[in-house]
């Protein structure tokens, strides 16, 4: 006998490229292997380019189109705005999507500076008051061993919390010759290596720890300053040849940060993200010291998470590598056999899972805009910090939860 049919959530996507295509595969099936009280339907995505976007709708599973983010606010069978564009224009489409009373999904970081994020803020706290909620993507923060390491943590055995190490790594900006895109223009990226990945280390640093950060001192570096213009662009990095002939633009972004902080807890903490580490695909690790034992995650052997328990025995004290494919794992007894390792795409999947239940349940989801905006005001303090050479940049965190 059939399941009795769920209410749809219509979904209308906004960009569709690396992000829209991680966001639809994890639209397209959350419903189909967790029990959810909503059944997102992809509805339409929008896009400026009209043969590509029809491309990518037939290939990713929308039934419709658009060339104008308006128009996807504008149409009655659209429930939620899924935001997978330029930071420069998550403000906008967002606030517009919040007012016509629309939910809404932004990718990270929430904006392009504080300010904007503070108004985006406060817009979807009016917005929380009608019943339409808005959420961040911060898809880290659904990886199994992570929340793992958060509900670890939160059950005290770490004890109290003193060092917290957080690196992101990555490549496919070292070749010299990559081809120069948005993701380089300060304009419309915000920031380079900071923004685009160090926003992740930020956020699962304060979530798994509960703790926001107050303070940071920075040092930021471009290697590469110009860049040619056009050229292949495959996923994120790309190859190719520069003679006298070629085209050239400035790269207004950083290629490297590094930043030390500190926690309203007491915690001290070392950051560093950056996309010219040879060797480095995609090694988002975190590492937290407690004075009762410390915990180890790194991105690039996602399924396994270290503990080291100072309680053990002195002979028997070591790092114990959990596999972390087990039913009673955050969100793994959806999916396969114990053992069956998940991938990347899981941590867009399970956002949608949260997202969704929350909505269902007509409470807010988290990360929310609020939390993001913490998030913003930490980027800016390490470029304010590493802008004007400052030893110590304070951050107000007073209205993040």
């Amino acid at each position: 006998m059939p399941r009795q049919q769920k209410p749809a959530l219509r979904v209308g996507m906004a960009g569709y490229a690396f992000m829209g295509a991680a966001h639809s595969h994890a639209w397209r099936n959350a419903h189909r292997f967790f029990d959810l009280p909503l059944t997102p339907e992809l509805t339409a995505i929008a896009g400026r380019n009209q043969s590509a976007v029809e491309h990518a709708a037939e290939k990713m599973g929308w039934a419709s189109t658009e060339t104008d983010w308006r128009a996807l606010i504008e149409r009655d069978d659209i429930d939620l705005i899924d935001i997978c564009t330029p930071g420069n224009t998550h403000a906008e489409i967002a606030i517009a999507a919040l007012k016509a009373g629309k939910h809404v999904l932004c990718e990270k970081p929430l904006a392009n500076s504080v300010a904007e994020a503070q108004e985006m803020t406060a817009v979807a706290a009016e917005a929380a008051n009608n019943g339409v909620f808005a959420m961040c993507g911060y898809s880290y923060r659904r990886t199994p061993a992570l929340a793992l390491m958060k509900s670890m943590i939160d059950d005290g055995k770490l004890g109290t919390i003193r060092h917290v190490r957080a690196q992101y790594l990555q490549d496919w900006l070292s070749d010299e010759n990559a081809p120069l895109t948005w993701r380089m223009d300060k304009s419309k990226s915000g920031s380079g290596a900071l923004g685009d990945i160090g926003a992740h280390s930020i956020d699962a640093a304060q979530f798994v720890t509960g703790q926001h950060i107050t303070g940071v001192s920075a040092l930021m570096e471009t290697f590469t300053t110009q860049r040619p213009t056009g050229g292949d662009f495959v996923g994120l990095g790309g190859t190719g040849t520069v003679d006298e002939n070629t085209e050239m633009g400035p790269v207004t972004v950083d290629d490297a940060v590094i930043f030390s902080a500190r926690f309203d807890g007491g915690p001290i903490g070392v950051f560093e993200a950056t996309r010219a580490a040879l060797g480095r695909k995609n090694a988002m690790r975190l590492e937290v010291n407690g004075s009762a034992g410390s915990l180890a995650f790194d991105f690039e052997d996602m399924n396994f998470l270290q503990f080291y328990d100072g309680r053990d025995e002195a002979g028997v004290r070591g790092f114990h590598r959990i596999m972390v494919t087990e039913p009673e794992h955050p969100y793994v007894g959806n999916w396969w056999p114990t053992g069956h390792g998940l991938g990347y795409e899981h941590g867009f999947t399970h956002q949608v899972v949260d997202l969704v239940t929350a909505l269902g349940n007509k409470t807010q989801p988290t990360p929310s805009f609020t939390e993001a905006l913490g998030v913003q005001r930490v980027l800016a303090a390490v470029d304010e910090s590493a802008t004007n050479n400052s030893h110590w940049t304070t951050i107000n965190q007073e209205d993040t939860p």
